[in-house]
């Protein structure tokens, strides 16, 4: 990544600065969205781009771009990086004002979107990956894509100092996504997710995969699950932006089936890389 957007300039990123009353910096007063990008191309760049919009709305912050112009801006940040395969990241904030917690009447959002070089996790789409059970100590508006991400990245950490790609978290007995994914059980070839309300991020990529399941008709039930439910599945799976739909093969000490990626994850995945492909050659 060598460019980045601040605002309405597209600049080194060295240039680049951001001040430090910027209410992103000090409250975590924003929103972002991370995009993912196929040989040059941006896959389900209008649902992101949408997702933005709706999440700025929910925090009342007013993006000061048409979306329009927003897609025109993200596609010449990968021109201008030459990124191939990675990820776009871009966020926008409250903007600049004096620290107070209440919405300040000066200030005008902020921003920023860099590119990221990032290969497809080829080995975890086939062998699987294992996951750590988490508590859920997120807040109550998990359906808004904030810049507030202490909860899933203190969970993060308790996977990876596990050994492990991915936390699944739960309130109380029941089940919600991932730290930074959404999570799916099958069980005699039907697919149970948590129902897309506050509790959840409705993934991306997750809207593809209901897709890719009703083509390949393979029923998709949005019915909370509880962690014991969880553990006696067939199968597991995660998706988001970067995972795609990666198998799970183990879950605490659990493993998960036969320990392989399953049938009807591989379904699933066949049908999303034809999405993938079809994407490119559009």
């Amino acid at each position: 990544m060598t460019h980045i957007w601040v605002n309405d300039q597209l600049m080194n990123r060295n240039e680049a600065k951001i001040d430090a009353e910027d209410r992103g910096y000090q409250f975590g007063d924003g929103v972002y969205e991370v995009i993912k990008v196929y040989k040059g191309n941006l896959f389900e760049m209008e649902a992101h781009i949408n997702r933005f919009y709706r999440s700025a709305d929910e925090l009342r912050i007013i993006i000061p771009y048409t979306k329009d112009v927003l897609h025109k801006m993200v596609y010449d940040l990968v021109e201008a990086d030459q990124l191939n395969t990675g990820h776009v990241y871009m966020q926008v904030t409250r903007g600049v004002a004096e620290r107070q917690h209440y919405f300040p009447d000066e200030a005008s959002a902020t921003f920023t979107a860099y590119t990221q070089v990032s290969d497809r996790p080829v080995e975890q789409f086939e062998q699987g990956v294992k996951t750590v059970l988490y508590d859920d100590i997120r807040w109550l508006r998990c359906d808004i894509k904030s810049l507030n991400l202490l909860g899933a990245v203190l969970a993060k950490q308790a996977a990876h100092e596990a050994d492990c790609a991915e936390a699944i978290l739960h309130r109380e007995d029941i089940v919600t996504e991932g730290s930074s994914s959404n999570v799916y059980g099958v069980k005699n070839g039907i697919v149970y997710t948590h129902p897309a309300n506050n509790l959840i991020l409705k993934g991306i990529t997750r809207d593809v995969v209901f897709r890719c399941a009703k083509e390949q008709g393979i029923e998709i039930v949005e019915e909370a699950m509880t962690v014991e439910e969880l553990l006696t599945m067939d199968e597991v799976f995660f998706t988001s932006t970067g995972a795609e739909v990666s198998p799970i093969i183990q879950i605490n000490d659990t493993i998960i089936g036969d320990g392989e990626p399953g049938e009807t994850t591989r379904k699933l995945q066949q049908a999303f890389e034809a999405k993938v492909q079809e994407s490119i050659t559009i």
